[in-house]
């Protein structure tokens, strides 16, 4: 079934069926997606399929990367795992544990850039390597009851608009289908492209004619009229939204509403996004102690930002040296509003 605003879509794994309300998926991002930052989200998009950060396999295999899996029991609404190996058997077991600590589904990670996971076999370097891709496939989806999807580019390498990107494009993606992927996410950039470049919204709708299973596409879409004209040409069944929301956890709703055709929640203003800044500096804190201010210095970067003296307040912010000072800041800033 595809999504539209008045139907959802089902996934059915092995086990109960799973169902998305949603046509915006929040992508997860290493160092920003962790459970305070989801909580920011679910408020302006409580139904969206979120994720935790990225999960390496071997991390969870040895206990490493429990927290980030923990965190679901206390979360509510839909939330996946996203996992990276080019072990099937490490991702499997991985797959398991994120299973019995409660995610919503298990995506694969055969996208990302980063050298040191693509030149060890994970993330995108498995586009070099289809067989092992598909057999990760199978062994994921044949260790666990829930969905099993895929996160992928066009290619290892290829640049938008070249025809043959978006033939090879195809061809990867079918494989990844008769593998067992239950739904497939699109960023429209070659492995080589990184984020460089502009999104082959063409390339995706080559792939979304070719398949039979859900796309989703991503790459590009960062405004509400982004999402829309993203569908129209692609055609896909919803779009995945990853940088644009940082700082702006605000923007997964807004698209979510102008896709359901709903009156789109306005851009916090000035005060709001102080309050907001403040409200996740202490919560970071309270969750990692003063580490958590050198996590929240990027967080109040992004977030305070398109009002008066934001720029001089970033610069005094990143140098706070202590919570309490980064607070003060703050709330210094909203009493000049006021004022």
């Amino acid at each position: 079934m595809s999504l539209t605003p008045d139907s959802f879509l089902q996934l059915s794994g092995r086990g109960t069926p799973r169902t998305l309300r949603c046509r915006v998926l929040q992508s997860p991002l290493a160092g920003v997606s962790d459970c305070i930052f989801r909580g920011l989200v679910r408020r302006w998009a409580p139904d969206a399929l979120l994720f935790t950060e990225m999960v390496n396999a071997t991390s969870l295999e040895l206990g490493f990367g429990l927290q980030k899996v923990e965190e679901l029991a206390r979360e509510a609404g839909p939330i996946g795992v996203q996992l990276f190996d080019h072990r099937p058997a490490a991702m499997a077991e991985a797959a398991r544990r994120a299973e019995a600590a409660g995610a919503f589904l298990i995506d694969i990670n055969m996208g990302c850039p980063v050298k040191k996971i693509a030149k060890k076999g994970g993330g995108s370097g498995l586009i070099r390597d289809p067989e092992l891709a598909a057999r990760i496939v199978d062994t994921v989806a044949a260790a666990v009851t829930i969905p099993v999807t895929v996160k992928t580019r066009l290619g290892w390498c290829g640049e938008t608009g070249d025809g043959d990107t978006a033939e090879r494009a195809v061809t990867w993606c079918q494989q990844l289908q008769a593998a067992g992927a239950q739904l497939l996410t699109l960023h429209g950039r070659s492995r080589a492209q990184g984020f460089k470049g502009r999104a082959d919204w063409g390339a995706i709708a080559a792939v979304k004619r070719a398949l039979t299973i859900p796309v989703i596409a991503n790459g590009d879409v960062n405004s509400p009229a982004d999402a829309l004209r993203c569908l129209a040409i692609t055609g896909a069944d919803g779009v995945m939204v990853g940088r644009g929301t940082m700082g702006a956890p605000w923007l997964v709703g807004q698209l979510d509403a102008a896709l359901a055709g709903r009156p789109l929640p306005p851009t916090p203003g000035a005060a709001e996004k102080l309050a907001l800044a403040a409200e996740q500096l202490q919560a970071l804190v309270a969750a990692k102690g003063d580490h958590g201010l050198l996590i929240a210095r990027k967080h109040m970067g992004w977030t305070c930002t398109g009002f008066a003296g934001a720029p001089q307040l970033r610069h005094a912010l990143m140098r706070a040296p202590t919570p309490a000072a980064g607070l003060e800041l703050l709330r210094r800033a909203q009493a000049e509003l006021r004022s």
